[in-house]
């Protein structure tokens, strides 16, 4: 009888360590599949989380920068993408020159793609002012008038005033603005030199404005005009399109054209308020030095096309 207890019990013990087993085991499985599950998941989302993170930062900022494509040597119109001109926004032609150069410059350190569009002279403020682009780069004095409009980059070129006269001229050697005296001028519409220049000089007959830079060489060029005035920079390069004019720097001297700091200082206009960007472009200015300018600017004289 004993035995026979002892037998039901051992039996009964064995089942039970056996059941006990099988559910140890079982249980220990369970947890595994999950964490594989788990495991699996997390790295689909960090995946996922990591294309949508490469994705955003491959998204490319277009910084559409606004000029006349037609102030030589500040920027001007090609026909293809020699020296590194940049494709003209909606045009089968190329923009190059100086501010191209400096524009160039500006999109590469801030890490945009550049954009070149052609505007009329007077139709680039209105368009930074209504957010059509984003700056312009055109060679503008930052005057005044201006500022109330827009705001302004530091200095990216310091251009003084000069006159331009044929060389077999009745004015070729002035060397004054009292040698001026009565002379028939014009210049660029919309610019310091035709509103502050000209009326400084005695009895000027002062034509109407013209609406560019080039029409005002060919004015001169063609004789209907004695005298244009311009800065350093637009006559050097005029002086090579047309080695029948002769430049009359006053500089220096006590019958200089009488003009402000602001007046010669040249920058790059942005929207009023946008201190992100006009932050960023100071920045790049700000590594530049007035010897880089005057190189940039020299380069790009001896690569201007001729005027036709």
């Amino acid at each position: 009888m004993k035995k026979k207890v002892l037998s039901v019990l051992l039996s009964v013990m064995l089942t039970a360590a056996m059941m006990g087993c099988g559910s140890t085991e079982k249980e220990a499985e369970v947890p595994a599949q999950s964490t594989e599950t788990a495991e699996a998941e997390a790295s689909g989302e960090d995946g996922a989380a990591e294309d949508k993170q490469e994705e955003s930062s491959t998204e490319v900022k277009v910084l559409k920068v606004a000029m006349e494509c037609g102030y030589a040597p500040y920027n001007w119109t090609q026909p293809d993408d020699a020296n590194g001109a940049v494709p003209i926004n909606d045009s089968s032609d190329y923009a190059y020159g100086y501010d191209v150069m400096i524009a160039k410059k500006i999109a590469e350190e801030l890490g945009y793609e550049l954009q070149i569009v052609k505007l009329d002279w007077d139709s680039l403020v209105p368009a930074v002012q209504s957010g059509t682009i984003d700056c312009v780069i055109a060679g503008q004095s930052i005057t005044s008038e201006r500022l109330e409009m827009v705001d302004f980059s530091t200095p990216y070129y310091y251009a003084s005033i000069v006159g331009l006269v044929k060389n077999d001229g009745p004015y070729a050697e002035a060397a004054g603005l009292a040698d001026l005296k009565g002379a028939t001028c014009t210049s660029q519409l919309g610019t310091i030199w035709y509103d502050v220049c000209l009326p400084q000089i005695e009895d000027a007959q002062i034509q109407p404005a013209q609406e560019s830079a080039p029409a005002m060489l060919v004015a001169l060029e063609s004789g209907r005009t004695d005298l244009i005035v311009t800065d350093m920079p637009t006559a050097m390069a005029a002086c090579v399109a047309y080695p029948d004019l002769k430049l009359l720097d006053f500089s220096g001297s006590e019958d200089d054209f009488a003009v402000s700091e602001e007046e010669i200082n040249i920058g790059i206009s942005v929207q009023k308020g946008n201190t992100k960007l006009l932050d960023g472009i100071n920045s790049v200015l700000a590594g530049m030095t007035t010897e880089d300018f005057d190189s940039m600017m020299q380069e790009a004289i001896s690569v201007q096309p001729l005027s036709e």
